[in-house]
Order: structure tokens, then C-alpha cells, then sequence
């Protein structure tokens, strides 16, 4: 079971750290061979009438109504889709959830601006471009900060920002799609085990971990990988202001680069702490109306006081 379940998260486009992944997909393996499954809850989720998951993105409030509070999105860990693949795993976040904290700010009359507090090595490219278009497209200005990580996808997400900005220790980028192939035919042979698969579709067992990686299912996953590649260097090259050739031929190429060399190579717009983004922010933003649209008990939020 987790071989198989391995070899699947592997067949999929990821725009992760490649380390990160294999540890990330052992994980996800050990509780499928424990017997967990995706639709086991953890004690921490809250689920609607339904029975499906509830998205949460933890979000902090900086300042007050009176001088226009600052909404902090917190993304944290591995990057799903999904908040339910949160739920086998330990911790994460779900562009569905950063979506909806992202829509909760904007609908909040008292909140001027957003921050996006990223400390991620990147995930599945699954919804990361929907998520970049939504923030480019938010109604109120929002600043990225790399605190201390936001590689691959998390820097995909932190280019939509309005501001990008690393800590003095941080690293950003990883820009790049990656799949793998794992053969496994080899390995079963030698255990005495012979695998036939039923099929119908020309291709519809294609890329599978029983047999040898054939030139046209190479040549398409590189197709794939190559599709998401070019939707991640658009969006970068769109939120740095620059060419995407100027993406693809600097920018690290794959590597995830410290503050001083991501800011002489335009990652980010400059080096600054948590601290000092939010207050450089706060001086940016406008006075928010004292008027709640969501109302104070619609609202789970920590208050975040940073005087």
C-alpha cells in the first residue's frame, strides 16, 4: 500500500522541494499503511453539516479599527489543494483555506490591508495558480513575506503579492515543476509477483510503477511538467515585473536562494522581519471603517498587538 501510494504522489506535478517531497510522501505512506484514510478525522477539524471538512487558515489581526487592522495569513508547511489532504498529514495548508481567510479579510470593513506570513518549502500545483490570480486581485493590498521559507509553490504564491519581502535569515525561490517514475517491476519480479493490468483507454494505465517508463509516456508527463512550469514563470515574471526569460535564465533556475542574493537578483523587493514588515505596512494602509461586514462573532481571529 504505500509503495503504491508513494508512487503516486511522485506521478503528480509538484512544485515542492524535492527533498521536502520524499519526506512529506513517507509520511503520507506510513499512515495509509496504518490504516489511516483521507476521510479520517483528526480531533482538531471541524467539519460542516455536511460531513466535509471546514478550510482554516490561521489569521492574526494587527492594530485596531481606528488606525485600520492588518489581516496576517499564515501559510504554513506543505501546500494541497485540499484541506482534507491536511488532514492525513501533520499540519499544512490548503489554497482552499488561504482562499476563503483571503476573502474574510477583504469582506472586513475594519481590516486595511493583508499580509501573507509564508514559511513553506512549496507544494502540489493544484490550485496554486487560481490562488496567485486571486490575490492579485484582492481589493486590498497584500504584502508577502518569506518568514523564512517560501519555496516553489509558497514563492509562487508570495510573486501575487503586491510586496515581497524576506527575512535577514530566509531563503526564497525553487522555481520549477517536478514528477517522478518509479519502477518497481524489477523489485516485484524478485519476490515472485507478477502484476496484469485491466484497462480500457489507450492510455489509461500509463506511467504506472509495474514496468519500465515508455518514450511516449515520458514525452508526456514532460509536456506536463513543462505546462505547469510555464503558468509558474508567467506568474512570477508578472509579479516581479520582468521577463520570463529573465525568470528562467536567473532567478536561482531551481535553487532556493538566501535574502542578500534574492534581493540582487529582484525575488523579492527587500529584507526586512515580521516586525518590520507589519509596521511598514500599517504605515502604508488606509484608516479602515470601525464597521465590521462579518460582525465579531463571525470572526476567529487572534488579536495580534505588536505596540
Amino acid at each position: 500500500m504505500s509503495m503504491h501510494f508513494l508512487a503516486e504522489a511522485l506521478a503528480t506535478p509538484w512544485a515542492m522541494q524535492q527533498e521536502r517531497l520524499h519526506a512529506y510522501a513517507s509520511v503520507l505512506a506510513r499512515r495509509y499503511a496504518s490504516g489511516f484514510k483521507a476521510g479520517d478525522h483528526r480531533d482538531d477539524t471541524e467539519y460542516d453539516d455536511a460531513g466535509s471538512p471546514k478550510p482554516k487558515a490561521a489569521t492574526q489581526r494587527a492594530g485596531s479599527p481606528r488606525q485600520g487592522a492588518v489581516a496576517v495569513i499564515q501559510v504554513y508547511g506543505p501546500i494541497a489543494q485540499r484541506t482534507s489532504m491536511m488532514n492525513i498529514c501533520d499540519g499544512g495548508s490548503s489554497t482552499q483555506a488561504i482562499s476563503q481567510a483571503l476573502r474574510q479579510a477583504n469582506a472586513d470593513e475594519t481590516i486595511s490591508a493583508i499580509v501573507l506570513d509564508i514559511d513553506s518549502p512549496g507544494g502540489s500545483v493544484y490550485g496554486v495558480a487560481e490562488l496567485a490570480a486571486e490575490i492579485r486581485a484582492s481589493a486590498k493590498p497584500v504584502t508577502a513575506i518569506a518568514n523564512s521559507l517560501a519555496a516553489s509553490a509558497a514563492y509562487w504564491i508570495g510573486t501575487a503579492a503586491s510586496e515581497f519581502y524576506v527575512t535577514p535569515g530566509g531563503e526564497v525561490g525553487s522555481i520549477g515543476v517536478w514528477m517522478a517514475h518509479e519502477d518497481w517491476s524489477k523489485a516485484i519480479a524478485e519476490q515472485g509477483v507478477a502484476v496484469t493490468l485491466i484497462s480500457a483507454g489507450k492510455f489509461k494505465v500509463e506511467g504506472n510503477p509495474y514496468e519500465a517508463l515508455s518514450d511516449d509516456a515520458r514525452s508526456f508527463m514532460q509536456s506536463r511538467t513543462d505546462d505547469y512550469y510555464g503558468a509558474f514563470t508567467r506568474d512570477v515574471a508578472k509579479g516581479r515585473n520582468v521577463s520570463v526569460d529573465q525568470v528562467r535564465a536567473g532567478m536561482g533556475q531551481g535553487r532556493v536562494l538566501g535574502a542578500s542574493q534574492a534581493k540582487a537578483e529582484n525575488m523579492v523587493d527587500g529584507v526586512m522581519t515580521f516586525d518590520q514588515v507589519i509596521r511598514h505596512v500599517q504605515k502604508s494602509a488606509k484608516p479602515a471603517s470601525s464597521r465590521s461586514a462579518l460582525g465579531a462573532r463571525q470572526r476567529e481571529v487572534d488579536i495580534l498587538s505588536l505596540e
